[in-house]
């Protein structure tokens, strides 16, 4: 039995896991397209089910439905993407996530210390920062960001 080329939205929201109605936000913002059949109800492409999953693994690395939506107007109209289409956009995507890793890599190293000590005092700390002098480098935790105090 051949595989049915267009689903119901209720048949995508079973395969993805997402519910109609962000399946239905997604198609009015453009990040996955329907068709509409002779009753007038939508229907998907099945490759709209591999947008739909790379949205969802977008978010959840912190990407903005803004972010994912540009990567995904990178893709083909017409056509199913294939495995160019994606490598591209992967590309794209990673010094973003080298960023995102290097963060939380330093997040993870330099909290080791700090983990059920308490005092925020000693100068060894991560997040020592005498007289604010991290605020001059810009808003947030700035040490734990890669920025690092004068003369270290």
């Amino acid at each position: 039995m051949p595989l049915q080329q267009e689903l119901s939205i209720g048949q995508v929201a079973r395969r993805t896991g997402l519910a109609v109605s962000a399946i239905r936000y997604y198609d009015a913002k453009g990040l996955i397209c329907s068709n509409r059949n002779a009753g007038g109800q939508r229907r998907f492409e099945r490759s709209m089910i591999r947008r739909l999953a790379f949205i969802q693994i977008a978010q959840q690395f912190g990407f903005t439905l803004e972010q994912i939506q540009m990567e995904l107007a990178a893709l083909p109209r017409g056509r199913t993407p294939n495995e160019a289409d994606w490598v591209r956009i992967g590309t794209g995507m990673r010094a973003e996530l080298d960023r995102q890793i290097a963060t939380l890599t330093r997040l993870r190293d330099n909290l080791d210390g700090c983990i059920g000590c308490g005092c925020l005092s000693l100068k060894r700390c991560a997040l020592y920062n005498a007289k604010d002098t991290a605020g001059e480098k810009g808003a947030g935790p700035r040490y734990l960001m890669g920025d690092r105090p004068e003369g270290v």
